[in-house]
């Protein structure tokens, strides 16, 4: 009798319940039901990701192709006064001086707005970095010193657009 007790499900008098396992075809539904859920996880990850990248290249597109639009805009000013010069019926040489004069500054401006300064180094100590020396001379300024400016130099913020071209000295010894 005790061997009948051992197969027999417990009854609810005995206050046991029976455990119920899943069948393995209900884990392997529920496991292939997670593994969809994960690759479908992992395909939105990754067309996040592509579409990410894609915006991103399209972003630095955009910035490289408009980064001088800005400067361009300032720059229509100057144009538009050299134009008008030119429209000028008669003009006389102090007129046409003046105006451009004026249009100078207001090509210094639209520069200086946009930290594009002039390099002048007459007088200074030569800089490798700033000026192309294209001669040395004989002078009474000390070695190396910048005598002559050719053409100015221009940089960009910390930038070296166009190195200043300058004769400097031999010194008074050599």
């Amino acid at each position: 009798m005790q061997d009948e007790l051992k197969n027999e499900p417990p009854s609810e008098e005995t206050g046991q319940e029976k455990e119920v396992m899943p069948s393995l075809e209900e884990l392997l539904r529920a496991a292939e039901r997670q593994a969809a859920e994960h690759h479908d996880a992992w395909l939105r990850a990754k067309a996040e990701t592509e579409n990410m990248r894609r915006r991103a290249a399209e972003d630095v597109d955009k910035a490289r192709k408009f980064a001088v639009e800005n400067f361009a805009s300032e720059l229509l000013a100057v144009k538009d006064s050299l134009e008008a010069a030119l429209a000028a019926e008669s003009p006389s040489v102090e007129n046409l001086k003046d105006g451009v004069e004026l249009t100078l500054k207001q090509l210094v401006a639209a520069f200086g707005k946009f930290s594009l300064v002039d390099i002048d180094p007459l007088g200074d100590k030569f800089d490798p970095h700033l000026h192309q020396a294209i001669q040395m001379v004989d002078s009474d300024q000390p070695a190396n010193t910048v005598v002559t400016v050719l053409q100015k130099g221009y940089r960009l913020h910390d930038r070296t657009l166009r190195p200043a071209l300058v004769m400097v000295s031999k010194g008074k010894d050599a």
